[in-house]
């Protein structure tokens, strides 16, 4: 098979079309992590401890230095560009005044909504969100007040989502990282609470 040559041009604009697709990327694993920060700390549980930083095998810099011998322009100008790709993946801003008053609200309002959690009134939903699932299980002269809570943390909880993916200038991510805390909810709740299926189905963790 005759091999396909490429012009030192047509390869670095190939590399560099490469590099601003990194850039845009979502970035789910980073965004579990700041999922899980937030929800750890509206929780009241230890935030995760930090793993020592390290570059992963097969890395774009990795294979990227394994064919640097060639010395062309494009390698080079990879070899500048695909780290700062890789800065932007690594970490997801969860640090503006606005997130942070949100997540301070949530966290204030946990102890009261706590309880009402405990007992399987309150439910995790599928959208990332909470419902008062169980009516009776509330006394009739706290339900009021308990409807207040759940709306109050809804707002905060639907606030917070767009919030995060403004924050990071990338609107459309919003729906994304909604999903991703719909799972982080969940996955961090304490066994006994009641969350809903994809299915719209509710089980018991």
């Amino acid at each position: 098979m005759r091999a396909v040559r490429l012009s030192p041009l047509l390869f670095s604009c190939l590399i560099l079309t490469a590099c601003v697709t990194i850039n845009v990327y979502f970035p789910a694993v980073a965004a579990e992590k700041a999922a899980d920060r937030i929800v750890k700390d509206v929780y009241g549980q230890p935030p995760p401890s930090k793993a020592p930083a390290g570059k992963p095998s097969g890395s774009p810099s990795s294979l990227l230095n394994d064919g640097a011998r060639s010395g062309t322009l494009a390698i080079r100008i990879l070899n500048l560009m695909v780290p700062e790709a890789e800065a932007a993946q690594a970490n997801i801003d969860i640090s503006s005044p606005a997130i942070d008053q949100l997540t301070r609200s949530m966290k204030n309002r946990f102890p009261r909504l706590k309880p009402y959690f405990d007992s399987g009134a309150i439910g995790l939903t599928a959208n990332a969100l909470i419902t008062l699932r169980a009516p009776g299980k509330v006394p009739l002269k706290d339900r009021n007040t308990v409807r207040k809570l759940v709306a109050d943390e809804n707002t905060d909880r639907n606030a917070l989502y767009h919030e995060i993916a403004v924050a990071n200038g990338h609107p459309e991510w919003e729906s994304r990282i909604r999903n991703i805390f719909a799972q982080r909810w969940v996955s961090n709740a304490p066994r006994g609470w009641w969350y809903q299926t994809g299915q719209g189905a509710w089980k018991q963790k």
